[in-house]
């Protein structure tokens, strides 16, 4: 770290995040309720908080910052809501309705589903414009552009009043020249309205996804522009050294020019950062394979780290609209703390996917709130301290949540109101569990074979229940687990990615020859803009992927290697890698056929120094630190345990909480069931393992299952 502090901001649906680290090694975790009405709001809160807590003010911190980072859901949030920017599209006259047409079928999963309605558009028809021009799949111009055309559909989004513009023309990437000359018209009779280039956002082979892609841009961009200027203009008026960087969905940081013009990259940038935060907890234990679990209020998001690399996913439909930009591959669900529970038309209880949000919240907040949530749920089962969350600033009402049970849940299906309480939290287990499934099981992994990390406030009153469930023996808990998405940012480096189409066999040396061109290209752009924003040569990394098919094949799969000089001879490593990465995922190759690439694509990113690990003094005991006792329910039965409840404040590096027990930490609730032991570790992280009983039956269990 250069300076004194560095702080990371991560905005979710219900609370904003905040972890301040300073140059002495201490790590420290903060929240505010999230202001989704005004986003920077919230961020003006958490630095009253802080200043509240440690006597350093807003100015003082922030001009002392090296670096003062912000995940935000701005983006996600109005691709969910349909709130985004007026958009128009210039594309190729007959291909206005690619977007529409999408590529002849609904998603997976949904393709044969006839009551499955068709998505939201996010351009309508009438702002999608037609241009006669046309370049066909040698590159050479067929068709020239006819600029009358295009003056036209400027005058027509004028008179509509469009607030972006996405250019899309077919195989634009093979001559960029018509889109760039319709950019120039369109910045001339449109000047100050945003404009998304296809060619140049995302310069990739394949029409629907480069279209899909720039739109979703383009709807996102006057938003995101409008966020990063409110953003940046508070943090300047704070005193600022250094811009305030963005995590973006690919994992890494960039500046708010950039996330400006690729507002894309933004969509998932909050949960995109908690693979880093996971591999940077499991380093000191040797872990690589990590499942990270994030429950906030709002949704559960899953991310996993197979030997020491996030899942990257490109060309995916997210929210139903295809984006082929590189992203952390994160699965996302409607089950948070504020998850409502109800009962469906054949009378059984469901959970989610509404939620109470943090406006009203849940009914124990005591803020309007009538409908029973899954923190209702958990502070019945008695695994939330009645007196509050976040230190008490948040004031929990047992009654209310109770009589919110009772009068939606329990007296509709005849049951206590202990006994529907434990439903909901099954039965939302449930739910997170199927979702772990989906991206770990279905995608060839097995979960036994990773360990379980907690992220987000609301996570920890449930990870070992997960963990059971899924049969994983060992738990990792930081003690800034409920903002663990907040620390990734702030141990993230920047990182940005160029792409180039290029089709080739990989055979001979004039192939090798172009790849290699192309590769140094690329980087040579990324060194550059890495270099002007300070980063020394020997503090910049590049990893290189490539699409690739067998010829004939229709789709491709993404390959990753690490850069080497690519001559003829090296066309056999990329081969290999090819058939190997084939095998992996459809579980056969054919090294005996001829191999093609499609599209190249580097990541160069700058090193960013990390803070120094939060460290633990040694423990007395976990006796010293036992605070009291409270009654909790661990079956359905609903029967009451008299559980010890342990400040998580007092714990010490060795001491050992054995379940059934509750930790209780400032920003999170850990719940220890019967069957398990944490561990307090120097570096801060509860790691929580099964004790011999659940041992064997999580043995028993994976025996079944391979048997």
């Amino acid at each position: 770290m250069k300076h004194q502090y560095r702080l990371g901001i991560d905005a979710g649906g219900t609370f904003t995040d905040f972890i301040l680290a300073d140059r002495k090694g201490e790590l420290r975790i903060f929240k505010a309720l999230s202001t989704p009405q005004d986003p920077t709001q919230a961020i003006r809160n958490g630095l009253a908080v802080i200043e509240e807590e440690t006597g350093i003010a807003p100015r003082e911190l922030v001009s002392n910052a090296d670096l003062c980072i912000n995940g935000t859901t701005v983006g996600l949030n109005a691709l969910i809501t349909h709130t985004g920017a007026k958009t128009g599209l210039i594309a190729t006259k007959g291909h206005e309705d690619s977007i529409e047409i999408r590529l002849g079928h609904k998603e997976d999963g949904y393709r044969y589903d006839p009551d499955y309605p068709p998505a939201t558009m996010l351009v309508p028809r009438y702002l999608r414009r037609g241009i006669s021009e046309r370049v066909i799949s040698t590159g050479a111009v067929h068709t020239p552009l006819d600029e009358d055309e295009l003056r036209e559909a400027c005058r027509h989004f004028l008179r509509e009043g469009v607030q972006s513009v996405a250019i899309s023309f077919v195989w634009s990437v093979l001559h960029p020249d018509h889109e760039l000359r319709a950019a120039q018209i369109v910045r001339e009779m449109m000047p100050g309205v945003p404009l998304t280039v296809g060619s140049q956002l995302y310069p990739q082979l394949r029409e629907y996804t480069r279209t899909s892609t720039a739109v979703v841009n383009a709807y996102l961009a006057p938003i995101l522009s409008r966020y990063v200027q409110a953003v940046d203009g508070y943090f300047q008026s704070l005193g600022a050294r250094q811009p305030v960087r963005y995590f973006q969905s690919n994992g890494g940081l960039a500046l708010g020019s950039v996330v400006s013009d690729r507002s894309v990259y933004a969509i998932n940038s909050g949960p995109a950062s908690a693979p880093r935060a996971a591999l940077y907890l499991g380093e000191p234990y040797g872990l690589k394979d990590i499942i990270t679990v994030d429950m906030g209020g709002t949704s559960f998001d899953i991310t996993l780290t197979r030997d020491g690399q996030a899942n990257v996913s490109k060309n995916i439909d997210f929210l139903r609209y295809r984006i082929g930009i590189p992203m952390i591959q994160v699965e996302t669900l409607g089950a948070g703390g504020g998850s409502i529970g109800w009962i469906d038309s054949m009378g059984l209880m469901q959970m989610g996917p509404q939620s109470a949000g943090s406006e009203p919240g849940p009914a124990c907040y005591g803020k309007g709130g009538e409908m029973p949530t899954t923190t209702d749920a958990n502070l019945v089962l008695g695994y939330l301290n009645p007196q509050g969350l976040v230190g008490g600033r948040l004031p929990l009402g047992v009654e209310k949540a109770r009589e919110a049970i009772r009068k939606h849940l329990a007296e509709p299906l005849g049951i206590s109101v202990e006994t529907a309480a434990y439903g909901m939290f099954t039965i939302v287990n449930n739910n997170m569990v199927n979702a772990i499934r989906r991206v770990s099981v279905e995608r060839g992994y097995d979960p036994r074979d990773f360990v379980l990390n907690c992220a987000g406030g609301a996570t920890g009153a449930h990870i070992t229940a997960l963990a059971r469930e899924m049969g994983i023996g060992k738990v990792l808990v930081s003690k800034l687990a409920s903002g663990l998405c907040a620390f990734g940012q702030i141990i993230s480096d920047v990182k940005y990615n160029y792409m180039a189409p290029i089709a080739a066999r990989l055979e001979g040396a004039e192939a090798a020859k172009r790849l290699d061109q192309t590769f140094a290209r690329l980087e040579d752009r990324g060194r550059a803009e890495l270099m002007a924003d300070d980063f020394a040569p020997d503090r910049i990394g590049i990893r290189r992927s490539l699409d690739m098919r067998y010829v004939g094949q229709v789709h491709e799969c993404t390959v990753s290697v690490d850069p080497f000089p690519i001559d003829e001879a090296a066309l056999d490593r990329l081969k290999a890698a090819f058939h190997a990465r084939h095998e992996e995922l459809y579980t056969y190759a054919e090294p005996h056929s001829p191999v093609e690439v499609v599209n190249v694509e580097s990541a160069v990113s700058g090193a960013v120094e990390r803070p120094a690990r939060m460290c633990i003094a040694q423990g007395a005991g976990a006796h010293a630190a036992l605070s009291g006792t409270r009654e909790m329910i661990f079956d359905a039965s609903g029967r009451k345990h008299e559980t010890p409840v342990y400040d998580g404040a007092k714990l010490g590096a060795g001491d050992v909480v054995t379940g059934p027990a509750v930790i209780q930490e400032v920003t999170t609730t850990i719940v220890i069931e019967p069957g398990w032991v944490a561990e307090l570790d120097g570096n801060g992280v509860y790691v929580v393992t099964a004790t011999s009983g659940a041992a064997q039956a999580h043995k028993q269990a994976r025996a079944l299952a391979e048997a």
